[in-house]
């Protein structure tokens, strides 16, 4: 009887602690929440975003523009001249005037990982399943000082992301990522504040970015966000070159 006792003693100990466990898809169903929730994620059909960069002092203009179905473009404008990066949804391609460059031309497929991963308008969260993806919980992890859940996202390409979740709100406070570049791997992470509602939807207007470990990183902050904006597919397309005239010809 006595050793009954004790294992019902332990079981209702143990029930608020089950009680309270969560599962990955719970959690991440708890993070679409917080951003607005799944209709409204889906509502976004093309978006804008307008930020300053700033590394030190050194300062310019970068534009995003994505649209559904995943195409991006990002122009990073600096006195007057902007690098142009983009995807239409199949390849890269980029226009840099920064390097003597006035034609647009491809990009290889690890140089368009990033822009593959900003064209998806909801985020890799977000139908991961549906996507390739695999997610996995790993626990609880302190983010400057801050409880968070640590979510372990494996790229359908390889490349992974580890999302800290904050334990109360449930929104990106950090992600980690580690990507192969040429063989390569690559490790940084991007820290998001300053959570802001637009049209019902919570993006965060700050940011930074950098290598994992090191103190020195990137700004961006977000000065605004535009949300269903009319964007034309050539838009994302790559420029043809332009056909070279014969004098004197026919």
């Amino acid at each position: 009887m006595l050793r009954k006792i004790m294992i019902l003693a332990a079981v209702v100990t143990l029930l608020p602690l089950a009680a309270r466990a969560q599962t990955v898809d719970e959690i991440i169903a708890k993070n679409i929440e917080a951003h607005g929730g799944l209709a409204k994620l889906k509502s976004v059909k093309s978006i804008r975003q307008t930020a300053q960069f700033s590394a030190g002092s050194f300062k310019a203009k970068v534009v995003q523009e994505g649209k559904r179905p995943g195409k991006v473009r990002e122009e990073f404008i600096l006195q007057g001249m902007a690098q142009v990066r983009a995807y239409d949804g199949t390849s890269g391609w980029q226009v840099n005037p920064f390097e003597g460059r006035r034609d647009a031309e491809a990009l290889s497929a690890d140089d368009t990982k990033d822009l593959v991963v900003d064209a998806d308008i909801d985020g890799p969260l977000v139908d991961y399943k549906e996507k390739g993806h695999q997610a996995e919980l790993m626990g609880h992890d302190s983010m400057e000082g801050t409880d968070c859940y640590k979510i372990k996202l494996t790229m359908k390409n390889g490349d992974v992301r580890v999302y800290y979740l904050d334990a109360d709100s449930y929104l990106e406070l950090k992600v980690e990522t580690q990507t192969m570049i040429r063989g390569a791997m690559r490790e940084g992470e991007i820290y998001y504040g300053d959570y802001d509602k637009v049209d019902g939807i919570y993006y965060p207007f700050a940011e930074e970015a950098g290598r994992k470990g090191d103190p020195d990183r990137v700004k961006y902050t977000v000065e605004k966000v535009e949300l269903n904006v009319p964007l034309d597919d050539s838009f994302f397309a790559m420029p043809a070159k332009p056909v070279a005239k014969v004098v004197g010809g026919k």
